[in-house]
Formats: C-alpha cells, structure tokens, sequence
C-alpha cells in the first residue's frame, strides 16, 4: 500500500504538468496526498474491519459469501466516511457524488480509480483466485464496468505476484495472456502518451514501467516521465514496484511526512495487521 501512497504523492504536482525527463525531485512543498491515498488508506481500512468481524476470507468454507458481501458493505462504508473528510483531494464528478450520495450504487465506471486503490488486495491476499475475488468485491462498488474491473483485476494479480517471487517475465506473460497485450515501450509512447483517466489506458502503462524498472525509485520516475494522469500513473506503478522492491527507508519517512495523523492512524493500523497475518502465517 505505501508504493501507491508514494507515486501518489510523487505524481501530485504533476498530475495537470507533466514531466517527461525522469530528474525531478520526488518530494516538494508542492507534492500533497489526494485521492489516490485517501481511498487506497479506506480500502485497507475496509478489509480490516472486515476481518476483524470474520477473520480471512476462506473460499469454500460456509461463511465464504458472508465475508464477500460484508467486504463490499465496509468498502462503500468507509470509502464515504474517510473520504468526506477530504472533499477537495481530487474525486472525480461521478465518484464525488457517489461518495456523498445517501444510497451510494456502482455507476459503471471503468474509470483508473478502481486501479488506484485497489493495492491492498495485493498484498493482503493468501492466493491469486483470493486476490481477484477480493479485487471484485472492493471495486464493484463502484466500477462495475468491465474494464473497471478487469484494470483493478490486473493490478492486484501483479501485485501478487510480485510479492510471491514471480519473475517480471512471468508477470509479464500471465497479464499479457489475461488482461492487456503489454506490446509496447515507455520510451516508444512517451511522446504521443496523453491524459487519460480509463483503466484500459494507464493501468498497462502503469504495469509497464513497473516491469521496465531497477528499483522502486526508477519506477516511480519511469511512470512520472510518461505524463498523463500522474499521481494515479504512479499509485499504481508504486503499488508494483513495492511488492517486487520494497520501500526505501528515506522515501519512506519522506512520504508519510505527507499523511495527517487521521491518515498516518490508518497505515500505522495496517501496518500492525500485515505484521499480525504475516505471523500467522496467513500472507507469505
């Protein structure tokens, strides 16, 4: 979940000013957290109480479709209160007014917000089918189209994968073979890439220069350079990117710096439930 905080924040100040060279500074008086983290911080929110009420999902077992429906009844809970506290981060127009509406309902959506935010599925998930029964269940609350779907489907299985010790060039085949033919470069789409808030065009992109990267940091950069819908572009990449890399230290502390301390409260409490599941042995 951090990675994404972090290319959301990283991506804030360019979002409407893009930046097509990778040297830039990471973090300014001008970076800020938006959308992106908020509903990436309420999703892990919504997964953790759910537990708490039933414990990990166990497909097959006879509370099975309980968990799933609880699931989607503390995402849209918690998506609207966490986010009502920040009404001018970023929303969209139909997302803002899901968010405030008295009897929120999926607006077939297959906008790149089902992808932004979906990031804690990937790491919180003890299989890939539990990934994407996950991923349905937290995203079609909202972006029940199925390019929504399927952009917020693709994340989640990368992140998974990237956390479980599969290769890039395995992640590579299983999204290219399920979800987007990844046929193209960074450097080769750089010039003619442009805003777009779709699913289908930022979360290949945003997979691509995760795969095309070194390390965490260069693919917060290589996402940054291609422009677009920045911050989003980079919430997803920095999801990847922190599975296969981790988080350095330094970006790290720099990143939270950002968070207030309702929002630091919730990482922190994710923090302590990874650790806790990690125990357990539930997530490798």
């Amino acid at each position: 979940m951090l990675g994404a905080i972090v290319g959301d924040i990283v991506g804030s100040c360019f979002e409407f000013n893009n930046h097509r060279p990778k040297d830039f500074a990471l973090f300014t008086a001008e970076s800020s957290v938006t959308d992106d983290s908020i509903m990436t911080l309420a999703v892990a929110k919504a997964i953790m109480e759910t537990e708490k009420k039933m414990g990990p999902a166990a497909d097959g077992a006879g509370n099975d479709r309980d968990f799933y429906r609880l699931l989607k009844a503390m995402t849209i809970k918690h998506m609207q209160e966490i986010g009502r506290r920040y009404p001018d981060c970023g929303y969209g127009g139909m997302f803002f007014r899901w968010l405030f509406s008295d009897d929120p309902q999926p607006y077939n959506s297959f906008g790149n917000g089902a992808a932004m935010r979906v990031s804690p599925v990937g790491f919180v998930a003890a299989s890939e089918a539990e990934a994407i029964r996950l991923s349905e269940a937290v995203t079609a609350v909202t972006h029940n189209h199925e390019e929504g779907l399927k952009g917020a489907e693709a994340t989640v299985v990368a992140i998974y994968m990237a956390r479980s010790g599969f290769s890039k060039d395995e992640i590579r085949e299983k999204i290219s073979g399920r979800y987007y033919e990844l046929d193209f470069t960074i450097d080769g789409i750089r010039d003619s890439y442009r805003f777009n808030a779709t699913c289908q065009e930022t979360v290949p992109q945003a997979i691509q220069a995760f795969l095309e990267s070194t390390s965490f940091e260069e693919a917060i950069r290589t996402a940054i350079s291609l422009g677009g819908d920045s911050d989003t572009l980079a919430a997803i990449t920095g999801s990847m990117a922190e599975a296969y890399y981790g988080v350095p230290e330094d970006i790290k502390e720099k990143a939270l710096g950002y968070l207030d301390s309702f929002l630091r409260v919730i990482y922190e409490e994710w923090q302590l439930f990874m650790e806790n599941r990690r125990g357990s042995a539930h997530v490798k």
